[in-house]
């Protein structure tokens, strides 16, 4: 019994070799062409997840599970490289500019940590957007 489980972690080990000692990187493994695009999925699975987090603390306000959603279906279109991804990242683009700028309409004064969150996440959110749509050619392949 404990002679399969040596030879399962020595063909797990060697599985992750090429030739020799080379080993595979993630990029390769996870068919990473562009670390941009890779970035830009990473962003919009990360702000999905916070989101869904956010849910119970905030009494499950519906816009947050939207973001949430919407995010999470854009992290999977970018990575992925589907046509219709472009049209995720344009409506996520103008629902997170309207919920950052009211959110730090409203919070900045009353609690500067989560209005500096709020200019954070709306800075990167333009920064994404305008990195996936420079690179929408990429989505028609």
């Amino acid at each position: 019994m404990g002679s399969e489980y040596i030879k399962l972690i020595n063909d797990t080990v060697n599985g992750l070799c090429l030739k020799g000692n080379e080993k595979v990187s993630i990029e390769s493994k996870l068919k990473i062409e562009s670390r941009g695009m890779f970035a830009t999925s990473v962003f919009y699975a990360i702000v999905g997840i916070i989101f869904f987090v956010l849910l119970p603390m905030a009494s499950f306000a519906p816009y947050l599970a939207i973001i949430g959603i919407f995010s999470l279906i854009t992290a999977y279109g970018v990575f992925r490289k589907r046509v219709w991804t472009i049209w995720f990242v344009i409506i996520l683009f103008f629902v997170a500019t309207t919920f950052s700028v009211v959110m730090i309409s409203n919070i900045l004064q009353i609690d500067a940590l989560l209005g500096l969150s709020s200019i954070a996440y709306l800075i990167l959110t333009w920064v994404f957007t305008l990195y996936a749509l420079t690179k929408r050619k990429e989505f028609e392949t």
